[in-house]
């Protein structure tokens, strides 16, 4: 299931008050816990997130012998978990992030908090839903096997990476759109994990690695500092994509003069202009890059045309928008 389908779910649940939770299993790198806020954020809702492997028995309570020493007591963090009489807000999503590196007494007391919703007599409030993450055993991330009274009482949803998805969301969160257009043009690349490889490219290390490196390393160094981030084979491909970047037709000239400028053959070549022509695209000068962009192939049109969407929905409102998706687009969208 691709990300905005487990955000959907997500808001889904928390809108009925489905008490039953998610647990959402994928290789590490993909974003889980990203999407579990995006779609708090979405709701307007609070969220917290609680990192299970690093919890110990006594941050879900700690035990207070009473007066009499007959009796046993637990004090439950108001600031960590949501309950009944704590200052956090009424609705939101509890996050319990990698659930199965938790250990046994771990995984014991969570149970009882996703079952009962309550820790150590202290009840969760109701407007808050539960949801879970985690790596397959097969990642060799740290994960086990969940007990299975635990597993029973979830329900498991595998994230598979989308490069649409994805694609939408860098756009929006300016990833350098030299990555972005790399990773249209070889979307296979956008997780390849190999639980036995020395590194792999995931969503995670594109971003947080290279996406940040890409201009503040010279070209000749690009090669050995990417491939420690994303493995040799796609740090090698990379590099020659942005080749191929840096060398494209001037956009300024495509802007001034877009029936004229030539377009392209070289697919490469293709993939990189769309997403330097849609870095480039304003609401003043939409309708000239449209002109140009539908002189490319069709499917690059239609490329464009999303990335240019996921930066600004509004242009979906121009007239050049309009007049291409009621003619040439809707051969191709149909």
């Amino acid at each position: 299931m691709k990300a905005s389908e487990i955000i959907a779910q997500i808001k889904l649940r928390a809108a009925a008050q489905v008490k039953r939770p998610l647990h959402i299993v994928g290789s590490p790198g993909l974003g889980k816990t990203q999407i579990v806020a995006q779609a708090a954020r979405d709701l307007g809702i609070d969220f917290r997130a609680l990192h299970a492997p690093l919890m110990q028995p006594e941050d879900y309570g700690f035990p207070v012998v009473s007066a009499d020493k007959a009796d046993v007591n637990f004090i439950v963090s108001k600031g960590k978990f949501p309950i009944e009489g704590s200052a956090c807000a009424d609705k939101g999503i509890l996050l319990i992030d990698e659930l199965p590196q938790a250990d046994t007494s771990g995984q014991k007391i969570l149970a009882n908090l996703i079952q009962e919703r309550e820790i150590h007599g202290q009840r969760l409030k109701a407007g808050w839903l539960i949801v879970s993450t985690g790596n397959k055993a097969t990642d060799r991330a740290g994960a086990s096997r969940l007990l299975s009274h635990l597993n029973d009482r979830l329900t498991v949803i595998n994230f598979d990476a989308s490069i649409q998805d994805w694609s939408a969301w860098a756009m929006a969160h300016n990833v350098p759109t030299e990555l972005v257009s790399f990773l249209n043009f070889r979307p296979d690349l956008l997780n390849n994990f190999d639980a036995n490889a020395d590194k792999n490219a995931t969503p995670r290390s594109w971003v947080e690695g290279i996406g940040v490196m890409i201009g503040q390393v010279s070209a000749e160094a690009e090669y050995e500092i990417f491939k420690g981030d994303v493995g040799e084979g796609p740090a090698a491909e990379f590099c020659k994509f942005l080749r191929i970047f840096r060398t494209l037709p001037d956009v300024n000239l495509i802007l001034l003069d877009p029936d004229k400028q030539a377009v392209p053959t070289d697919v490469a070549t293709l993939f990189a202009l769309c997403g330097a022509l849609a870095h480039k695209t304003s609401a003043d000068n939409f309708s000239r890059v449209m002109s140009y962009v539908k002189r490319m192939p069709p499917e690059f049109t239609v490329l464009y045309v999303k990335q240019v969407m996921s930066r600004d929905k509004k242009l979906a409102e121009s007239k050049a928008f309009i007049t291409w998706a009621s003619t040439d687009g809707a051969k191709i969208l149909i």
